[in-house]
């Protein structure tokens, strides 16, 4: 798993909209974030189940917001996933119902320099399209900020039955890298309802290398354990 964090800062009321049944936008020294996180998936294995040949190494973009619920319980709410494996991402819609779609992907590295490459196939609008390439500086301790980013034990998931539900995972802290972004031409920002984001300059850009981890409760969990850079 090798993950890129590129992070917006934004008024809580700009995605309060977005936030599921219960959820309210998490925020820090009174903002919060919207991010696009492009990142290598390897050897996962659904609800517990041993590492899925093909199927279970794929890439993933996905734009992410955070929030928090009644119960004080902090988790990410995504807004769209691309994922370049089209059975991993009909499996993955129907079991959970976060909105996975099929793209075409592509990510290359050469030495500290990191390329992400994403078209959308299927749901749509087909054509949406991301292209990121940091390069990847030294290791860094998380300021309180940076932790508040990246240090996220769960998922928020909203039900047909306009319930949503906390989805825990586990995994150590990311170990980060300072990164600096190189190239941007993203679309999936304004598709998932930001539009001009992207114009704004970030507020913070990372890299980590991986780690493994554990999504969901542990008798429906969903499992990597990859942890190589």
């Amino acid at each position: 798993m090798q993950l890129t964090f590129i992070h917006w800062a934004v008024d809580p009321a700009v995605v309060a909209p977005f936030m599921p049944p219960g959820v309210r936008p998490d925020v820090f020294d009174g903002a919060t974030y919207v991010a696009l996180v492009p990142f290598s998936m390897e050897r996962i294995g659904l609800f517990g189940a041993p590492a899925v040949p093909y199927f279970g190494t794929f890439l993933e973009t996905n734009v992410r917001l955070y929030g928090v619920d009644e119960q004080g319980r902090r988790g990410v709410v995504f807004c769209s996933l691309e994922a370049s494996r089209l059975l991993t991402v009909a499996v993955t819609r129907w079991t959970t119902g976060l909105n996975y779609l099929w793209a075409r992907m592509q990510m290359e590295r050469v030495g500290d320099r990191i390329e992400y490459v994403t078209h959308r196939r299927w749901p749509g609008p087909p054509g949406t399209a991301s292209r990121v390439a940091v390069t990847i500086g030294g290791v860094i301790e998380p300021n309180p900020l940076e932790h508040f980013l990246t240090a996220r034990w769960g998922l928020f998931l909203p039900d047909h039955s306009g319930r949503t539900r906390y989805w825990p995972n586990e995994h150590p802290a990311w170990p980060l890298h300072a990164a600096t972004l190189e190239l941007l031409d993203d679309q999936l920002i304004a598709a998932a309802g930001f539009p001009g984001l992207i114009d704004q300059p970030p507020i913070s850009v990372l890299y980590s290398p991986g780690v493994g981890v554990r999504f969901g409760p542990r008798r429906r969990a969903v499992h990597t354990d990859v942890t190589n850079s």
